[in-house]
């Protein structure tokens, strides 16, 4: 029962006694606290020491987790902050100094905003793929401190924040209590020692009557007796000693020896636990689109298809069936939508070997689509002459190449009028030859055999020759008749 608040007195020395002690979150920031800074890590240290041993604040009055009382834990985790400064302590220091987990650190630095003794000055922020930013903390002394005490502050600039204010005297009634917390806050608190160890020794020490050894010393009798005026022996038995010779090394072996804990043939087998991280270091490691990500978060993401004994290959098989998104925000949120249910749909692993061969036929498929794409690309960029890269230039020359190479129109004639043959190409003159044959050697460099090809079909092959030449028609045809074959590819020496 949390005591009521006494009436006022007359006396202004007289401590008052308050009911609770909490501080909502939207007064832990600086700006909104109602209380004032500690001058130095000593005089916080006191506050803190009052808060653990008044009882006025209890945790589990405003939350169903966590730590149940303001205890020796908060009182080490302050400790560290005191001797900070600034106060920006990271999650990761706190717990290689306190040797507490992740969570409980946050507890307690939770614990000590709510009792009013640490303030937000800047709230760390945790950034996808960068580091996160530690919280900035001042540490406050709670008005119900000052007011318990008897503590009389001023404030000295009258332009200044609240929080400024500074300690001037302090009431009669509170000089003892300040003098005990004083005592206390010069003190360390450490960490408490394990018993296991002790107890352990007890339960392994042999009964010497029984085994015939000799017996561990008690605790009230550690030393051994100097046999002065009395005899050592006991009287139910007689004790026998080793001799020196075994002595020598100061090693002895144990008559019950342990039992090694790992297999000698290699590695322990995983547990459950073991199992999820495994899935999820490797997880992080073969898709892209989770690389950053927390590998316990992944764990607890991957937990249902773990427990089942799905592998890294099973779930990328899955995930081939289920699809996958273009663009990722969150790896761990994307992969939690995608797992739902996947362990009920492939629940034998004749379907999970079925999901991974159709995901391995999909990826040899598009090995192969690349492998076509880049040969493509090859024959047609590879060559003397680079095309532009200019869109409007490209289709200038497009434009350029359709209107040179398209079939003239032809006059409409009645249909008994029979077609004029072509007699040759006596009539053309030498230049025209010449560049005709310059023009049809330049695009059968770079693998086009168009131009000759249709000389051919439209005027048969003995005028292309006398056209084009014997030696570029024959290339040409070669290269036509090839280029429909799967064993030959252009390329250059």
């Amino acid at each position: 029962m949390v005591p009521a608040p006494r009436p006022p007195v007359d006396d202004d020395g007289a401590v008052a006694v308050l009911p609770v002690l909490f501080v909502p979150e939207a007064r832990q920031w600086l700006s909104t606290s109602s209380g004032r800074i500690a001058g130095e890590g000593y005089s916080w240290m006191q506050a803190v020491h009052w808060v653990a041993g008044s009882g006025l604040y209890q945790p589990r009055r405003h939350r169903s987790h966590g730590p149940r009382s303001f205890g020796p834990t908060t009182v080490r985790v302050a400790q560290e902050l005191a001797a900070l400064f600034p106060c920006r302590p990271g999650i990761e220091y706190l717990v290689r100094r306190t040797g507490l987990s992740e969570r409980s650190v946050e507890y307690h630095l939770g614990m000590l905003r709510e009792a009013g003794l640490l303030a937000w000055i800047v709230k760390g922020t945790r950034v996808s793929g960068g580091p996160a930013q530690a919280s900035e903390f001042a540490r406050m002394i709670p008005r119900e401190f000052d007011v318990a005490l008897g503590i009389r502050t001023v404030q000295r600039d009258e332009g200044a924040p609240a929080y400024t204010r500074a300690a001037s005297g302090i009431a009669e009634a509170g000089r003892e209590l300040m003098a005990k917390l004083a005592k206390k806050a010069s003190r360390k608190v450490c960490k408490p020692r394990s018993k296991t160890s002790s107890k352990a020794a007890a339960r392994g020490a042999p009964k010497g009557a029984e085994q015939g050894v000799v017996t561990a010393v008690s605790d009230e009798a550690r030393c051994t007796p100097m046999q002065v005026g009395t005899s050592a022996s006991s009287t139910t038995g007689t004790t026998s000693f080793p001799p020196e010779s075994k002595l020598a090394s100061g090693v002895s072996k144990s008559p019950t020896p342990k039992k090694s804990g790992g297999k000698a043939g290699g590695r322990r087998k995983l547990n459950v636990v073991g199992r999820r991280f495994q899935l999820a270091r490797e997880l992080t490691q073969e898709l892209d689109w989770l690389r950053g990500c927390s590998v316990p978060r992944i764990a607890w993401v991957a937990r249902n298809v773990a427990d089942a004994g799905w592998t890294v290959t099973d779930v990328r098989g899955w995930l081939h069936l289920r699809g996958e998104a273009a663009r990722v925000r969150r790896g761990s949120g994307l992969l939690a939508v995608l797992l739902a249910g996947a362990e009920t749909v492939l629940d034998t692993p004749a379907k999970r070997a079925d999901a991974v061969e159709q995901w391995r036929g999909a990826q040899e498929a598009a090995r192969r689509h690349r492998i076509q794409q880049v040969r493509a690309r090859t024959e047609r960029y590879e060559g003397d002459w680079d095309a532009p890269t200019s869109r409007a230039v490209q289709r200038q020359v497009n434009e350029a190449f359709a209107a040179s190479f398209r079939p003239k129109p032809r006059a409409a004639a009645p249909d008994t009028e029979a077609l004029p043959q072509v007699s040759g190409v006596d009539g053309l003159e030498d230049d025209v030859v010449a560049e005709a044959r310059a023009e049809a050697r330049q695009r059968l460099m770079v693998g086009d055999t168009s131009l000759i090809t249709v000389a051919v079909d439209a005027m048969g092959r003995e005028t292309a020759e006398q056209l084009y030449g014997t030696d570029l028609v024959r290339r040409a045809l070669q290269l036509a008749s090839g280029a429909r074959s799967s064993l030959m590819t252009y390329g250059r020496r």
